[in-house]
């Protein structure tokens, strides 16, 4: 087994180039959350609310790079925008669109290395030497998804280069590092493509810090559905996994059969599992509320790559007949210091009394005690509207990405990156700011439409390792940002 850090990065990873091991012992930030689902446990907690920041108010603030106020941000922190999409990557292609998931896969020196996630359907091919699917559609069109690898200078803050790291996949949502320094990336849809010559998509791929050494290999035993991140386990090497499928969404567990813990193990195969709620059959939580508390075990999903049938995932059709549970829609998932923690988008109830079509939710489930509680639960879309990608930095601080199309609170419109205090109420960090007239997209020298973007999804937040820098993006226009500040101030 590897050393591994307190958020479970490990020297030979994530780590490697004299980054300090994190000392031992639970974060503050944490053991307050922990401590507050002991005391939430049964369900009996008051309802969460929308907080005032420790990090105070927001209002907009320049970008470093292009000198327009494209984020609100509190004060003190500066960010600079990189890799926007149509800028050009070192091959003189240019970037792609749609910028999803994301992680900081490594540190080398003083370049922080992160893999970005593209979330396109048919188009234009990523050019990378790794490819998955070559072939072309009769229009001409291949599938268009897959990553891209950003080199960023933590001491100039600013970008070295971005470089096409898989190509031939489809919408690439999610995914998660590695303990071992790579990046899986999750195709979020099932579509079936060898009628016309090409491959079925629905699979996790392992990206390597170098694109030259991903195989595009898809990890087949992960299963073929619709999928959103995945989380691994630094002490047995399991992958916890999510699926975003309107309420046919169960949480899996995958225990590879190769658990050393170096790049390519996964593609060894292994054990696909459900979780389920002990003593009871199906469930679906769609409704929880703060302490809301479920003892789990896991059920073998037989044929982890069975077809889907309509909106049903083969997975999914395997763990609701053996009983499993399942979330409204299985988003964010990542590990830390023992926990998973896991975002179900749309939990909750919506004016209409609709059970899975509400605001969303954070889970908190404990591996080795099998518990899976809800730390928070959104009643409004001020409180958290659809929170989707999470991360959690070194210090323990916990944020969440919005994708619920924008949400009007004291600082105007806009979606937002939102924090979770000790208390499990949240706040609000940051908000997209992104409006663009012609003019300023010239004089930035950018390549996108003029318009109104504040109602665009955020997405792919992650930190550096020493918790300097938040990076995270904005799916369209499509930026990517690094935001950095006196971080101290609060829990993050």
């Amino acid at each position: 087994m590897n050393e591994v850090s307190r958020s479970g990065l490990s020297r030979r990873g994530l780590l490697k180039g004299g980054a300090a091991v994190m000392a031992a012992g639970l974060s503050p930030v944490v053991s307050a959350l922990q401590s507050l689902a002991g005391k939430q446990s049964g369900g009996s907690a008051t309802a969460s609310r929308l907080s005032e920041s420790p990090y105070g108010p927001i209002a907009p603030v320049n970008d470093e790079v292009t000198g327009l106020p494209l984020l609100q941000l509190p004060a003190g922190f500066s960010y600079a925008s990189l890799s926007w999409v149509g800028d050009l990557m070192s091959d003189g292609k240019p970037v792609p669109e749609r910028l999803d998931g994301m992680g900081v896969v490594a540190l080398e020196g003083n370049e922080i290395v992160l893999i970005r996630n593209h979330e396109v359907g048919m188009g234009s091919l990523i050019p990378a030497t790794a490819c998955y699917s070559k072939t072309a559609r009769p229009d001409g069109s291949y599938a268009a998804g897959g990553n891209t690898t950003i080199r960023f200078s933590r001491q100039a803050k600013r970008e070295i280069s971005t470089t096409p790291s898989l190509g031939g996949t489809l919408v690439n949502c999610a995914g998660g590092v590695t303990p071992w320094g790579t990046w899986l990336s999750c195709e979020e849809t099932t579509i079936d493509m060898t009628a016309e010559g090409g491959l079925k998509h629905g699979y996790v791929f392992e990206v390597r810090v170098d694109p030259t050494q991903t195989t595009a290999m898809p990890i087949v035993d992960m299963g073929r559905y619709k999928h959103e991140a995945v989380a691994i386990d630094p002490r047995d090497s399991f992958a916890y996994l999510t699926e975003d499928s309107r309420n046919r969404s169960p949480l899996y567990r995958f225990i590879p059969r190769d658990d050393s813990q170096t790049p390519g193990a996964l593609e060894k195969g292994g054990r696909l599992q459900a979780a389920k709620i002990v003593g009871r059959g199906f469930t679906e939580l769609f409704a929880p509320i703060p302490g809301q508390t479920h003892q789990i075990e896991w059920v073998d999903i037989a044929n982890p790559d069975m077809d889907p049938d309509g909106d049903a995932s083969g997975p999914y059709l395997q763990a609701r007949d053996a009983g499993a549970l399942s979330l409204s829609r299985g988003e964010g998932i990542v590990y830390f210091e023992g926990m998973i923690y896991i975002v179900d988008t749309s939990a909750g109830v919506n004016e209409a009394g609709q059970a899975g079509f509400g605001d969303g939710a954070v889970w908190m489930l404990d591996p080795v005690a099998g518990s899976l509680r809800c730390l928070f639960a959104s009643t409004n879309p001020t409180m958290a509207n659809n929170p989707d990608n999470i991360a959690i930095s070194p210090r323990g601080g916990l944020m969440m990405c919005e994708d619920g199309g924008g949400a009007e609170d004291d600082f105007g419109f806009g979606e937002r990156i939102m924090g979770l205090t000790t208390g499990g109420e949240s706040y609000i960090f940051a908000k997209n700011n992104i409006v663009l007239t012609a003019s300023q997209i010239a004089a930035a020298g950018k390549k996108c439409d003029p318009g109104d973007y504040r109602g665009r999804e955020i997405a792919g937040v992650c930190f550096d390792p020493q918790g300097e820098i938040m990076f995270v993006n904005i799916q369209i226009p499509g930026v990517t940002f690094a935001i950095w500040g006196p971080w101290e101030r609060g829990p993050v």
